[in-house]
This record gives C-alpha cells, structure tokens and sequence, in this order.
C-alpha cells in the first residue's frame, strides 16, 4: 500500500537525534549531553496557574487564534521587551514552535518553492519544507563563522526563492547573527517577493547585551513572519506552547492552516502562558551562562576549537582534527566512552558535535571529563 501514500514522506528521515538519545538510553551509565530539554522544572506559578484553570473549567473551546488575554499579553510582551510591534489580531498561539514553523512554511510556500536555510541548521526545517513540496537550499556558513555574506546569499537566491529561515541565537552552534549578517539579508530581499521567517526560539536565552533579530526591520513586516515558544525560556517542553506573529495580511490567511490543522491549542494552558510571561526567568539564564563558561574552559583545555555561543544552550566544537566522521565519532564515543551527545552531520556540518548543558553539575562535569578522556584515546 505505499504506492497510495503521500510520495513527500519517502524522502523524510527520522529525528537522529532521538536516535543517538535512545543509544545514550539503552547503553548503561551513559551520559546524555543530546536534548535540548531545560533540567529546570516549569515555574510554580505556572504550574499553579494551570491548576488554578482547569479547576475554574478552563476546558472548552477556545478561539482558534488564542485567548484574547493571552493574545494582548504577547502583544504587551514583545513591544516592551523585544520592541515589535504586533497587535493581539496578528498573533496566533501555537502548539510550540514546530506547529509555528508548519503554519508559516505551509502558508507561503507552492510545489517547487525554493527556501533558503543557514547551516549548520536544525534539521526540522528540511523536513518541513519537504512536506510542503518545497525545494531545501542550504547555505553553508561553516566557513564564514557562522555569518551571512552578501555574496554566498546572492548566489542561492533565484526566481524561485520564496523565503529564508533566520534561526538566531541559532541551533546548534550558540551564534547570534550580526548587524552585518542581518543587512546582507535585508539588502537581498528588500526589493524582491521573498519572506523571512524569524525562528527566535532562544531570543530569550541570550548572554550578550549584542542582541538584533531580523524582525527587528519594520519596514519589511509584510515580508517576516516571527516564531516564537515557551518551551525554552520557561522550562515548558512538554507544554507545547508557541506563538506565532506576522502582518495582518498575512497572518489572515495563515490562521486558517492552523484552524484546520490543530483548531487551536489547549484551552486551560492559555492562563498558565500568560503567567510564564509575567516570570522573572534570569536565575535560569544565569545557570545557563555559568554552565556555558564552564564547557567553554573544558574545551579549550581538550584543546577542541569552539566559537563561542552567545546564546541558547549548546556548544558546538569541531572534531575535524581526528579525522572521523560526526556519526561515527558520537558512535564510538558512547561506546567507549560512555558519553552521548549529537554529530554535526544531523545539521548539515559533518565536522562538529554538539553539546547540550541541559544538565546539573556534577552530570555535566563527569561528561566533560569523559570526552577529555575519549579525545586523548584517538
């Protein structure tokens, strides 16, 4: 019967990610340094809040789009923190990111549309793109620093460019794209019927006063269409919250791929958002970069080269000195090593791994000392 499916999945692989995670799970004593899954639990007072909802028989349809509280509290959000300006009628909540990303590649993208992503890049996006029969152009910035040049971006667009992806901080590397970057892309698109998707997942997550998203172009709002999730910031993965904001005109017609994919996302999770918005997250942040710092000194001490993430949670050396393969150096290491963490060729950067510090210290300690050890043994 497969000749009578949708011809889109034969070409879709499944997470590997997940797949070195299940390794990590089934070998004895090993370490995961593999998920971004925040060790913190989701604040009290959003868990109570959501208690407090359901206990109010918060349990019944919704707006597709999202309470209406919770929609003016995002609108309030982003202009005071982030400064953007959308209205609560150009939000839509989603079911985390992922749907966020769905609805918006969906939305804008005809069979045979080309996307342009920056890699090393989250591997969802390639998936996506494939299922809305788009055309997957990878940019290679390995080279570049992990930055856009005008150069490398003019020669991947062509008639049928239809978006770019902008992930910044970005997943796996830690980067924040610069001022530079953001120009090259805005030089590129400014006169052309292309759209700009923000995946700004980690915005919140930043160690840096040195902070821009492409979003923040507000001459270009037709063209952007803006990405965000709780599950990150708010330690609420499992939630599978996320919003997603974009011009009026555009968000109209979006809102029916959500409407007729999800309907909308769970009535009594609306309240618990709002408070997770009102929730002071910098002692996490502060765990964060205190964990960052420490990986950083590890590696350099391993002696394996790292640009320095200035936001997110992942750490993103290269291995290209040892002349094996991402796949078979994350292999090998959680066979003799008893360490896990995630190859590079699973974003489209065979020579790197990256490294979550998701994790406690004394957990994290011993992984640093375990890759230490199966770096000196090759």
């Amino acid at each position: 019967m497969e000749e009578f499916l949708n011809s889109a999945l034969f070409s879709l692989k499944r997470s590997a990610i997940r797949e070195y995670n299940r390794k990590a799970k089934q070998t004895p004593g090993c370490i995961s340094l593999t998920l971004g899954e925040p060790d913190f639990e989701t604040p009290l007072s959003v868990r109570t809040e959501a208690k407090a909802s359901l206990d109010r028989g918060d349990t019944h349809y919704i707006a597709n789009n999202g309470n209406a509280l919770l929609l003016e509290k995002i609108s309030q959000f982003e202009k005071e923190k982030n400064s953007l300006d959308y209205k609560a009628d150009e939000i839509i909540v989603t079911v985390g990111a992922t749907e966020g990303l769905f609805t918006a590649l969906f939305g804008v993208i005809n069979p045979g549309d080309e996307v342009i992503v920056p890699i090393p890049a989250f591997g969802l996006y390639e998936s996506i793109i494939t299922m809305c029969r788009g055309e997957f152009v990878p940019l290679d910035t390995a080279k570049n620093g992990f930055e856009i040049s005008r150069e490398m971006l003019e020669n991947s667009i062509t008639e049928k460019t239809k978006a770019i992806i902008l992930n910044s901080p970005t997943n796996p590397t830690g980067c924040i794209l610069s001022h530079e970057s953001l120009e090259n892309v805005y030089n590129a698109v400014k006169d052309r019927d292309i759209f700009v998707i923000c995946d700004d997942v980690y915005r919140s997550l930043i160690y840096t006063d040195e902070y821009e998203s492409f979003a923040s172009y507000k001459d270009l709002k037709k063209k952007i269409i803006v990405i965000q999730s709780f599950s990150k910031p708010y330690a609420m993965t499992g939630w599978r919250m996320g919003y997603l904001m974009a011009d009026s005109e555009v968000k109209k017609h979006l809102e029916l791929v959500h409407q007729f994919t999800v309907v909308s996302t769970a009535s009594f999770s609306q309240s618990a958002c709002i408070r997770a918005l009102e929730t002071d997250i910098s002692p996490m942040v502060e765990e964060y970069n205190r964990r960052r710092l420490f990986v950083l000194g590890r590696l350099c001490e391993i002696g394996l080269e790292t640009t320095t993430p200035l936001g997110g949670f992942y750490a993103f050396p290269s291995i290209e000195k040892f002349g094996l393969s991402s796949g078979e150096f994350c292999s090998r290491m959680i066979e003799e090593a008893g360490l896990a963490a995630v190859p590079g060729f699973c974003f489209g950067s065979d020579g790197h791994i990256r490294l979550s510090y998701c994790c406690g210290e004394s957990e994290l300690k011993e992984g640093m000392n375990r890759l230490e050890k199966f770096c000196r043994s090759l």
